[in-house]
């Protein structure tokens, strides 16, 4: 298991203009793709779960806080949006990812972390279980 201190992000939808307008969504993306090279992280191409740290808003109070620390994260971004997000991160090509799985929490700092998980390596073995 690997921990990143590195708070999640997704993917904006880019057009062409953003290869020269500065959009702040953009622009958070870049960092964030920048902090998930510079911390080599690694992902295989099967058998990860991915769990993604979101943190909680300064604006709750210490009581919201703890009730929610640890509970699933059942809001936007959504898990999918996370995935595409640090997956065209750490990769130029994703194409060869065929298994993986995603889950949100809340927690106190946003972090990414990443374990390994066991795959089956045929559909006649996953169809077995």
């Amino acid at each position: 298991m690997k921990t990143y201190p590195i708070k999640p992000n997704t993917k904006p939808r880019m057009t062409r203009s953003d290869k020269w307008k500065q959009r702040p969504c953009v622009m958070q993306y870049r960092d964030y793709k920048d902090e998930i090279r510079k911390a080599c992280v690694d992902l295989p191409e099967s058998g990860y779960h991915v769990i993604f740290v979101m943190p909680m808003p300064k604006s709750w109070t210490e009581e919201e806080r703890d009730k929610m620390r640890g509970k699933p994260h059942q809001q936007t971004p959504d898990k999918d949006n996370l995935e595409k997000g640090l997956l065209d991160a750490v990769f130029n090509e994703d194409s060869h990812i065929w298994d993986g799985r995603v889950s949100k929490y809340w927690g106190d700092e946003g972090r990414i972390v990443v374990k390994q998980i066991p795959t089956f390596e045929t559909l006649e073995e996953a169809l077995k279980h």
